[in-house]
């Protein structure tokens, strides 16, 4: 009983240290501290009830989601998916005009990496948390358009779109940097969050409002003197890129 009563006591533990990941406890990863972020449970509205209208017209963008997956659109779909290593070359570097790799652009690329759970998890975690809201697979019992991607997918919640406050706080930044692609990087930062529909990962009011929290997150990241230094860089790595390519 005490060994099954430790082991408990432990994973509560190790659960309460990965949920509350930040700044000081990975600073390669964050920008921020919890402190620093709107709560999204606050600032959002709960998720739409099965009587609504709103929930209505997601079970409507569910179906044309998957209409799209045997489309050139649907397999953009599953390649926005994958976040891993990589990620912000394959994501945005035709909108931006030049590649984003660890080798072209170090400064702009540690800029994104550094902010991406500010914006995927920390910004996110209040709300999810609290109404484990479940994804779109699972309520229609049906597959997804990611299916390796499920069995992790079940044990978070999915409102509000971690992905799409990723790649819409990423758009935005991407855009202050090179204004000039502002209206090809934003659009590429819309499409990304509309990605998690088609593959029904997420509802579209879930990844509504993953673009507001999206929006709260680059806000809060500018008034963080470690953001606002790393951003310095990247503009000023740009401005090179951009006088070598003439």
């Amino acid at each position: 009983m005490k060994k099954f009563t430790l082991s408990l006591f432990s994973a509560f533990l190790l659960s309460g240290m990965l949920m509350a990941e930040n700044h000081q406890t990975a600073p390669d990863k964050y920008f921020l501290v919890e402190e620093q972020v709107v709560n999204s449970q606050n600032l959002l509205p709960p998720p739409p009830t099965a009587e609504s209208g709103r929930f209505s017209y997601d079970v409507e963008q569910y179906q044309w989601g998957k209409k799209m997956r045997d489309t050139d659109r649907g397999q953009l779909a599953v390649r926005d998916a994958n976040l891993n290593e990589g990620w912000i070359d394959r994501v945005f570097s035709e909108s931006f005009g030049f590649e984003l790799t660890p080798e072209n652009a170090p400064e702009i690329y540690k800029l994104i990496s550094g902010m991406k759970e500010d914006a995927g998890d920390l910004a996110t975690r209040d709300a999810k948390n609290h109404y484990m809201r479940p994804r779109p697979f699972m309520v229609f019992c049906e597959t997804s358009g990611t299916p390796d991607d499920e069995e992790g997918l079940r044990k978070n919640g999915s409102y509000p779109s971690g992905h799409t406050s990723i790649g819409w706080a990423s758009a935005l930044v991407l855009s202050e940097i090179n204004p000039a692609r502002q209206n090809e990087i934003i659009k590429r930062g819309y499409e990304f969050g509309q990605s998690r529909v088609i593959v029904g990962a997420h509802f579209q009011s879930d990844v509504d409002m993953g673009r507001i929290v999206g929006s709260a997150v680059v806000a809060s990241l500018h008034s963080d003197p470690g953001f606002l230094k790393q951003l310095e860089k990247a503009k000023k790595e740009f401005a090179r890129l951009s006088k070598s390519k003439k």
